[in-house]
């Protein structure tokens, strides 16, 4: 299937390692020209390294703390000047540290929320006139399957990232006059290094093995295994590309069945 998307430009935000790298470079295998950013300088050469030995395509990388948003305003800044251009604007940052609600401060919140809704909402703005002059764009939000069915004891990440939710239904309907999508895709349990990280967090609190952790997890999904992060990828590509030209405003679940909703 051509998915329309050779010669397009791709950012994807927070992509040197899991969700985002998978997203990078599932895109540039379909031909689209990829920038990437990330904090760190290791992570984002090796990923740039290793999706043009399977592609061919070179990288642009870019070193951004994505809480800092006049870094991740540059990055869609920068990444334009390179490429003439914005076609496809992936949103993704890792998730706030885990905890339940009276463990954390004010500025806690203020951090999650700069980490999670805000430094999407700048990237678009700023994304946004390209796309624009272009008449055709996708935004892509990688999410979580929180803002669906909340998660114990990640109350930051069930709180901010619901807000993303309501920004994209909000700019699904603005921009779909300049053929500009707006989706987000939800990932449910998959084997990440963040995912590891809350196993090991939570495994400390409650005396057990990482391992036995995500076993739990897995025996909640009704396909009993963890997500891979390509299957998220492929969701995220698709959503970005021509086939997709006739949904806006959706939030899908990529989660091995594990939502029990309706909606």
């Amino acid at each position: 299937m051509d998915l329309g998307l050779k010669g397009k430009v791709a950012l994807v935000a927070g992509a040197s390692q899991g969700l985002g790298l998978s997203v990078a470079a599932s895109l540039a295998n379909e031909g689209a020209r990829v920038a990437i950013c990330s904090r760190s300088a290791d992570n984002l050469k090796a990923a740039a390294k290793t999706i043009k030995k399977n592609t061919g395509l070179t990288v642009l990388t870019m070193v951004a703390d994505l809480m800092d948003t006049d870094q991740a305003r540059a990055f869609v800044q920068e990444s334009a000047e390179q490429f003439g251009r914005v076609d496809i604007l992936v949103t993704n940052a890792g998730g706030p540290p885990p905890g339940v609600f009276m463990s954390f401060s004010e500025d806690d919140w203020l951090k999650a929320f700069r980490l999670n809704f805000l430094s999407g909402a700048v990237m678009i703005r700023e994304a946004v006139p390209y796309m624009k002059k272009g008449r055709w764009g996708r935004i892509v939000n990688i999410t979580s399957i929180s803002v669906k069915q909340p998660l114990d004891g990640l109350v930051l990440s069930n709180a901010v990232r619901s807000g993303v939710i309501g920004l994209a239904k909000s700019l699904a309907k603005e921009l779909a006059e300049y053929n500009i999508l707006v989706n987000n895709v939800c990932p449910g349990y998959t084997m990440t290094e963040r995912v590891q990280s809350v196993a090991a967090e939570l495994a400390a609190r409650t005396n057990r093995t990482p391992e036995e952790v995500i076993r739990d997890w897995e025996l909640q999904v009704p396909l009993k295994r963890m997500g891979k992060p390509e299957e998220l990828a492929d969701m995220v590509v698709f959503l970005a590309s021509e086939r997709a030209g006739y949904i806006t405003g959706a939030t899908i679940q990529v989660d091995g069945g594990f939502f029990k909703g309706l909606m």
